[in-house]
């Protein structure tokens, strides 16, 4: 498989007007930035006339979870908010309502005049790489799926490139955190001897990469934890994720890991309704309520980032895959609450060191 590997950016964006619409898909337009913007044609420099340097246009596509999942469609937005700031591009969003959206989005930039399109999410890998295939000369990025198609070995389209991450290593280190807690004898929240639990949403291979990382390094951790999963079949009704996670909890969890993106926030609203912890996925989901131990982080805004420069400074091949790992500071844990004994914190920084140093091997997907 040909990969190439990227080192994830640092970005400082301003704060996101999220919007959306009544029904169907919504447009989120903004005023293009003017950052770094070269003279305009006629201007003159030393008597001879300049030309204008392009302004790249770069469309993204959410997801049903929209912009105000606080999680990865919010990241997502937030690279591309990031870009037009430093790189000089313009950028447009539309969110999805529904999965028929999808097409009808992803083309609506494409024949536009759009340089590159973006999409958010695996679930849409079937028709970014339709699409693709239609525009050949537009860009196109997908966030969580493959470039690559597993069968053949080759690419899905020439102008795509797979945005990845290693999930499995974020998850990796919040089970430790949990696992070296349980094991120590609990805290406030933990009784000896529970269970720890994960609500994932569709059960699609980044949500069990997270998974299959988060049991791997609680029973790492502490072997004898007791673990409980399950899929709420969605990824925007919080009431169904809060409904599994209420039943896990009744099962005897003192702490749930939310992998189902806005359907999740009902599961960080039912542990915190119990008494008991949840982990936020995706984002530092620390703001979300006081209940949040920690979050597994993936920083899907620096690999957008790193996708719309290659377009700009012409590096972008397609084809490809750019993958994120621990060791790209691509993915990690955040927000550990100040109530975590110090000994799990210490716990998780030799995780760290050991995923980094490529002694250990985290599982991807989930037994």
């Amino acid at each position: 498989m040909k990969t190439t590997r990227w080192w994830a950016t640092a970005l400082t964006t301003g704060a996101l007007a999220l919007t959306a619409a009544a029904c169907g898909s919504s447009d989120t337009t903004s005023t293009p930035s003017t950052t770094g913007g070269a003279p305009a044609t006629g201007a003159s420099t030393g008597g001879a006339p300049t030309t204008a340097a392009k302004t790249f246009k770069v469309g993204l596509v959410t997801d049903i979870g929209g912009l105000n999942d606080k999680g990865f469609n919010m990241l997502a937005n937030k690279g591309l908010e990031a870009a037009k700031a430093d790189l000089g591009i313009t950028g447009d969003v539309k969110e999805s309502k529904a999965p028929t959206d999808y097409i009808p989005n992803l083309q609506g930039f494409a024949q536009n005049g759009y340089d590159m399109v973006i999409a958010v999410g695996f679930l849409m890998a079937d028709s970014v790489a339709q699409v693709a295939k239609q525009y050949p000369n537009v860009k196109f990025a997908i966030i969580d799926s493959s470039a690559i198609d597993f069968k053949t070995n080759a690419p899905v389209a020439p102008n795509l490139t797979g945005l990845l991450f290693k999930e499995q290593e974020a998850g990796y280190l919040v089970g430790t955190l949990v696992g070296a807690i349980q094991k120590a004898g609990g805290m406030p929240g933990f009784k000896t001897g529970g269970s720890l639990a994960s609500v994932g949403g569709i059960k699609i291979p980044p949500v069990d990469r997270y998974i299959a990382g988060f049991q791997a390094g609680a029973q790492a951790a502490d072997p004898g934890v007791k673990m409980l999963n399950g899929y709420s079949g969605d990824f925007a009704a919080q009431a169904k994720c809060k409904e599994l996670a209420s039943s896990q909890i009744g099962k005897g969890a003192d702490v749930v890991f939310q992998v189902a993106g806005g359907c999740g926030l009902g599961a960080l609203q039912a542990a915190k309704d119990a008494g008991v912890w949840g982990i936020g996925v995706d984002t530092d989901q620390s703001a979300v309520n006081d209940h949040v131990i920690a979050s597994a982080t993936k920083k899907v805004d620096a690999a957008v980032h790193a996708a719309i420069k290659g377009l700009v400074d012409g590096s972008l091949g397609g084809g490809t895959d750019m993958v994120f790992g621990l060791a790209e500071d691509g993915v990690g844990i955040e927000g550990i609450n100040a109530a975590v004994p110090q000994a799990a914190k210490d716990a998780v920084d030799a995780a760290i060191a050991a995923v980094k140093a490529g002694s250990v091997t985290i599982p991807s997907s989930v037994k």
